[in-house]
């Protein structure tokens, strides 16, 4: 974004209370402690912490403008006015943001790509990225910043003259994504899948189906393209509710199961892949199928579901005009980002797979197959916490992961929280021994508990919902003393 004070101000329908209509203001930021040179600072209210007390260091740090939704104490007000910031006062600061990604969306050039699903949204989003950028310019969302605020700031990273926007985007709820999308206006639209995420709210993956498929109602004929996985069960749901095939929106099947692409009856994938095998570290090796090439691809990435993730981006990089050969190179040099399949090695020679950012019940045995699928020395460790948003499908989602854990070769199970103890109870049930099963309270007891057993040649996976932080664990193994 490069804008004049003047123009965010009228788009965000405010009033300039000091400083020059003509200052010029590139980037957003709303953490004072990142504040880059000339860029707005938004001055957001929380529960805990509150912007506005912090918008004299963003001045101070080099912020061209603050914007507020409160009055500000007359010293802080003369300490901005004497650095030559501008401060516009606004009604809302997040709903002042939305109306200025809006105005700016509507300035973009290039392609706005809309990106959701239940699971594998960030890592999907990253490869993305790195297949789009072979083919120009790419600005894609930061970490997982894919809610009401994270939306606006990557449409507002963008200069007018970007190729392309990948915009990830979630969801609590039915109209979340629609909302997301009405400012966003993307002209390219992606499912990653309908899985078991947000049962909680939404009580069954129909609804999820159609909550997700919010992001393709906006696509028009001739000018916009869905994207969708023709191995997904809820396939006609997801086309239905998006209302693609009435609308005679142009829709692009993708396919990472390994079938034969004429084996589908209907929604015959144009790109997909064959020839699958994994390397001594599960990694997927395989071939990319597009209408118009082929080429073989070694992901970094473990996991079966990773090759999913892969034909998504290789479909929109073929949508691009990009080489089965061009989409492979990008895929290879993805990696996996912190808390997502990261390996990390002990100092004892024992390999860690910190998978611990988040968890459903699909996320969860996917990565349960990824770990089976690892070449082992030595024991197989897995340290499993609660999955939170599944409400009364919590038992079951539970059950299906402790199902999963007692034909996975596991040695030696961990479970970390209440919820996390019907995964044990499920385990031992279809056969694990209950003397390699353990229940504990929380993180800090599960590093407790499994510190020891760690030997040089394991492999430990440690996996759970955000709120349980099981990222301690996977730190707490590397960084042991020795």
């Amino acid at each position: 974004m490069l804008l004049q004070v003047a123009d965010i101000t009228r788009y965000c329908e405010g009033e300039l209370l000091c400083g020059s209509g003509e200052q010029l203001v590139r980037g957003l930021s709303w953490d004072s402690r990142s504040i880059t040179p000339d860029c707005l600072y938004a001055a957001l209210p929380g529960e805990r912490v509150d912007g506005h007390d912090y918008c004299e260091d963003a001045a101070r740090s080099g912020a061209a403008a603050v914007l507020v939704s409160r009055e500000l104490d007359a010293q802080a007000f003369e300490a901005i006015k004497e650095t030559g910031a501008c401060i516009i006062r606004v009604a809302d600061t997040a709903v002042a943001l939305t109306a200025l990604a809006a105005a700016w969306r509507a300035r973009l050039q290039g392609q706005v790509i809309a990106l959701t699903g239940s699971s594998g949204k960030t890592t999907t989003k990253n490869l993305v990225r790195d297949v789009l950028a072979k083919a120009g310019t790419v600005v894609a969302t930061q970490g997982n910043q894919n809610n009401e605020l994270g939306v606006p700031a990557t449409l507002l990273s963008a200069e007018e003259t970007t190729d392309f926007v990948v915009v990830e985007m979630g969801m609590r709820g039915l109209g979340q994504i629609a909302e997301l999308c009405e400012f966003a206006r993307p002209t390219a639209a992606l499912v990653t899948n309908v899985g078991t995420s947000h049962m909680e709210l939404l009580g069954s993956r129909d609804a999820i189906a159609q909550a997700k498929a919010e992001v393709f109602a906006l696509l028009e004929p001739g000018a916009g393209a869905a994207f969708v996985n023709a191995s997904e069960d809820l396939l006609d749901a997801l086309l239905s509710y998006g209302g693609l095939v009435e609308r005679g929106v142009q829709t692009i099947f993708f396919d990472g199961s390994g079938k034969d692409p004429e084996s589908y009856a209907t929604h015959t994938p144009s790109i997909y892949a064959s020839d699958i095998s994994y390397d001594a570290a599960g990694n997927p090796r395989f071939i990319i199928h597009t209408e118009t090439s082929q080429a073989p691809c070694a992901l970094q990435l473990a996991g079966a579901h990773n090759i999913h993730n892969a034909m998504a981006a290789a479909a929109l990089g073929a949508y691009f005009g990009l080489t089965a050969e061009q989409i492979a190179e990008a895929l290879e040099a993805s990696v996996p980002v912190e808390g997502r399949q990261t390996v990390l090695e002990t100092a004892q020679g024992a390999a860690v797979i910190d998978d611990s950012y988040n968890a459903n019940p699909d996320s969860m045995r996917a990565s349960l197959a990824a770990f089976r699928a690892r070449e082992v020395v030595g024991k197989r460790l897995a340290v499993l916490g609660d999955m939170g948003e599944l409400g009364p499908y919590s038992e079951e989602g539970h059950a299906l992961v402790g199902r999963e854990v007692a034909s996975s070769g596991i040695d030696v199970l961990i479970c970390v929280g209440t919820l996390a103890q019907g995964i044990a109870q499920v385990a031992q049930d279809a056969g694990m021994d209950a003397h390699a099963i353990m229940c504990v309270e929380d993180a800090a007891a599960a590093l407790e508990a499994v510190r020891p057993l760690v030997t040089e040649g394991d492999c430990v996976l440690v996996k759970a919902s955000h709120s349980v932080g099981l990222d301690a664990v996977a730190k707490g193994l590397v960084n042991a003393h020795v």
